[in-house]
């Protein structure tokens, strides 16, 4: 698949990129042995990058409230209903790595409700899911079943601001045809 192009859009030299942003990449690449594609992709609009990276690492590397495997739980279900493969796969590697589990990226992609997932995973990714599909029928009801099953106010937050700015990142990877690196399909699965 690496003779493919990596988007249907303009993938900038990395010499040619603000310093901030090609340092970005090459800590990025230092640390996965690679540079997955999405930094490529998106680095031909700076601001947006920045902007992009910015609410990502905010929602994504909390160190309280829910786990980092929860978050990517969330990434790989909501990619899933949008049908986004970049990040199904992307945020999969990354599910197997974080919940040590080769099989979970999986199950979740396809059919969450399948999965091999407790009661407070499945009671999340069901919010999870009618804030992807269906988030003007959010009632408390809805709130009320997180917090029968544990979840804060804050967690809640999260997992709709996940779920959302997943959404809109899906979007824009499958507008610009964003595919994921060869290096994604193996890791964590063994």
């Amino acid at each position: 698949m690496s003779d493919k192009p990596i988007s249907r859009f303009p993938i900038p030299d990395l010499a040619a990129l603000p310093q901030d942003i090609a340092d970005r990449i090459t800590a990025v690449s230092e640390k996965s042995g690679f540079v997955p594609n999405v930094f490529l992709a998106l680095a031909h609009r700076p601001e947006e990058f920045r902007a992009f990276f910015a609410y990502h690492d905010t929602l994504m590397d909390k160190s309280e409230g829910l786990t980092k495997a929860e978050r990517e739980l969330i990434v790989v279900a909501t990619s899933g209903l949008n049908q986004c493969q970049y990040c199904v796969v992307a945020h999969g590697a990354i599910l197997r790595i974080r919940a040590k589990d080769p099989f979970i990226a999986d199950q979740v992609a396809v059919n969450w409700r399948k999965a091999d997932l407790g009661a407070r995973e499945k009671a999340m990714l069901t919010y999870a899911e009618k804030v992807a599909l269906d988030a003007q029928r959010i009632t408390d009801a809805d709130h009320q079943a997180l917090a029968d099953a544990g979840f804060t106010q804050d967690e809640i937050w999260d997992i709709g601001a996940i779920t959302a700015f997943f959404g809109m990142s899906n979007r824009l990877v499958n507008a610009g045809d964003i595919r994921p690196n060869d290096e994604f399909y193996m890791l964590g699965r063994q």
